[in-house]
Formats: structure tokens, C-alpha cells, sequence
């Protein structure tokens, strides 16, 4: 039995080391030789002719910035029509809208008489869209005077089906969890570019900033929490590429309210395992580079918490050994470091180091959260707007 339990706590500390370090140090070895796409549209040539869609509900504070920034940017004016469905707002949000229309041409106004969520707001702005290629974008994040063009330049390769966004985060305050969600982010770009650049096979992309061919926006099921993982993996799926493009920049705001997020990430974890159910055909070839990045990125970071938790109650039936010994205490520790973050900060004490243990240990309680919501059935993906 001492040999099983030794067996079990080493696979599960592999798995979780595997998907947080040992992948992504494999990802940027592997890259090093590789080449960008090179097939790209020049910023002074004739660019294609794109639709931007987005759903908003009850954006009165953030709508207008976003709008001037979509047009801001140096993407061809004539080349742009802006879908925006409004989910049944019952703030400033549509009179808003209605304003800028007449300032801004390009836009499209959809009023949508009851709520139904983004997702289906989503499926129905596509079929009206005119043109071939699509940005979908959300209210909260603002684009920079080149965001669009880098996003588009790649669609001069026919192989190239998606391409992904990066969102920044300037406002960054050491007495919450922003820094730490920021540097999570930067890793999840940096992961999710390799893979793109390795095998264009990006596990997902950030649905607040992505560009897609309107022939493989897939519709997305109305009941599913997480749309642009399930958007990306079709494509993958049908054998086309997604990629990340690092220059396509926007600006996202992070709460960094542990409550907030918190909420954000269960609403993702419940996702998660919708999107896991619905692409178990990724396993079926594991010798694969998209069915690598799957179980890598995905299925052992989803599978976190059941991994940490098998190599926590191994730990303790091998106690015996100095070694186990030693892993039960770090154990503890890192279990206890959060509780004292929580305390410290009730008396405006800000350790960093210890605020980067609350942000993965929440992570993993969201996890736990989602999968259990996911197990009682998921009806509607009707949310609240996250406040980042």
C-alpha cells in the first residue's frame, strides 16, 4: 500500500507541475525555431471589409468610451459595420447607442426587447452581419490605434481560421488580487501564443478580443457559460488554424475584488467542463499537438483541484519518510498562507508573496464551485456583466 500511495501522490504532483511549469518550459523550447505567419495583409493594402459585433447590457458608463475607441483606430472607416444587441438594458445604454449612430454611420443598433444573454445575442448579430470576416469584442475593453489591423492582417492566409487579442491591465493596486490576476493573464498569453505558433492550435482565445471567419463561428449552444473556448475549439476541431497575435493589444480593466473575480472564474469553471464533455474527442489521439495542448492547458489545469487533493491525502498515508514529511508541512503551509493573507489584509497589511497563494488556491475553490454547478445542470447562460 506505501508503494500505491507514493505512486498516486507523484502522479498527481506531476500533473499539476506539468500543466503550470513543465508545459509552458516545453512550449518556448519547442518555439524557438518556429516562424510568425508571414502571409499578411500590409496596413497599405486593400484591406478586407469586416462587422465587429458585441452584446452589451446596462453599459451606460463604459459604451461611449468604447464605441470612440473602435473608431479610433486606424483600420479604414468605410471598411468597418459595428453590430451592437443590447440585452434588454435598462440603464442609458440603448439612448446612448442610438446617439453615436448618427455620428457613427457603421454602426447597427439591436434593441432586444427581453434578456437573453450574450450567447444568443451572439448567434443572432452573425447571421446579419454582411461581411466575411468578424471581430467579437466586449463593451469593458478598448482597442488601441492598431488592435484591429493586427488582428485582421493575418486572414491573407486561408489557413489561418482565428486569430486572438491580448488584453492589458494599466491599473494594477498592491493591496489586491489585480497583480496577481495580471500575471496570471500574461502566462496564459504567453501559453496560448506558443501554441498557436507551434501548431495553430491556441486553446482558446479571450472572447473580449478575437477575429474569426464567419464560416467557423460555430453556433454556440445557449446554455453554455464560456463561448470563446468553445468558438476556438471548433476550429481546431475542423482542422483550422487559431493563433495569438501579441501586437493586437486592448485595454481591459481588473477589479482585482477577490469577490468579483471569484464569481468571474466559477462562471468559467462551469464552462470549463461543459466545454470538456463537448471536445472528449481531443482524447481520443493524445499523440497529437492540439490533443497535447488539451490535456497540458486544459484538462490538468481543470483537473487541479482533484490533483492536489489525491496528493494531499496520499501525503498523508506515507508519512513514515522524511521526504513526505517535508511535502505534508509545505502542504499545511500553503494552505494556511491564504488565511493569514486574509487577516493581514483586515489590518491593511499587504504581502504580496502571500497574495499570489490566495489567487491559486481561489482559482481552484472556482473550479471546485463550477464543477459542482456544472453536475446540477446548467439551464441559461444568462449572467451579470462582470464589473472588470
Amino acid at each position: 500500500m506505501d508503494i500505491f500511495f507514493q505512486i498516486l501522490f507523484w502522479i498527481s504532483v506531476f500533473a499539476v507541475f506539468h500543466s503550470y511549469v513543465l508545459f509552458p518550459f516545453i512550449l518556448k523550447l519547442t518555439a524557438r525555431n518556429k516562424k510568425e505567419n508571414s502571409i499578411c495583409y500590409n496596413s497599405s493594402e486593400n484591406l478586407p471589409a469586416i462587422s465587429i459585433i458585441m452584446a452589451s447590457y446596462n453599459e451606460e458608463k463604459d459604451i461611449e468610451k468604447k464605441i470612440h475607441s473602435t473608431f479610433k483606430t486606424n483600420y479604414p472607416k468605410d471598411k468597418i459595420e459595428f453590430l451592437i444587441g443590447s440585452d434588454n438594458s435598462n440603464d442609458k445604454t440603448n439612448q446612448i447607442i442610438t446617439h453615436l449612430s448618427a455620428t457613427y454611420k457603421q454602426i447597427k443598433f439591436y434593441p432586444f426587447p427581453e434578456r437573453t444573454g450574450k450567447i444568443s445575442i451572439i448567434n443572432q448579430l452573425k447571421t446579419k452581419a454582411k461581411n466575411n470576416i468578424l471581430i467579437l469584442t466586449d463593451t469593458k475593453v478598448f482597442f488601441k490605434e492598431d488592435t484591429v489591423y493586427h488582428l485582421i492582417k493575418h486572414f491573407k492566409n486561408p489557413d489561418i481560421q482565428m486569430v486572438g487579442g491580448v488584453l492589458q491591465n494599466k491599473k494594477l493596486n498592491k493591496n489586491d488580487i489585480s497583480k496577481q490576476e495580471d500575471a496570471y493573464m500574461s502566462r496564459e498569453m504567453n501559453i496560448k501564443y506558443y501554441e498557436g505558433l507551434i501548431w495553430g492550435s491556441s486553446m482558446g482565445i479571450f472572447g473580449a478580443i478575437y477575429a474569426v471567419r464567419k464560416e467557423n463561428l460555430a453556433d454556440i449552444p445557449s446554455n453554455f457559460k464560456v463561448d470563446d473556448f468553445f468558438v476556438s475549439m471548433k476550429v481546431i476541431e475542423k482542422g483550422g488554424k487559431v493563433i495569438f497575435e501579441k501586437n493586437a493589444l486592448a485595454e481591459e480593466k481588473i477589479t482585482g475584488n477577490l469577490k468579483e473575480e471569484f464569481k468571474r472564474k466559477v462562471r468559467i469553471a462551469t464552462g470549463n467542463f461543459q466545454n470538456l464533455v463537448k471536445f472528449t474527442s481531443f482524447l481520443k489521439n493524445p499523440f497529437t499537438g492540439k490533443a497535447f495542448c488539451f490535456i497540458s492547458h486544459k484538462l490538468f489545469r481543470w483537473a487541479g483541484p482533484l490533483f492536489i487533493l489525491i496528493a494531499f491525502i496520499s501525503n498523508l498515508f506515507i508519512l513514515n519518510r522524511l521526504l513526505y514529511q517535508i511535502s505534508i508541512i509545505i502542504f499545511l503551509l500553503t494552505f494556511i498562507i491564504p488565511l493569514f493573507d486574509y487577516m493581514l489584509k483586515k489590518m491593511h497589511i499587504n504581502i504580496n508573496l502571500f497574495r499570489y497563494f490566495t489567487h491559486f488556491y481561489g482559482m481552484n475553490i472556482a473550479l471546485i464551485a463550477g464543477f459542482y454547478i456544472f453536475l446540477k445542470g446548467v439551464e441559461s447562460a444568462i449572467w451579470e456583466p462582470s464589473k472588470r
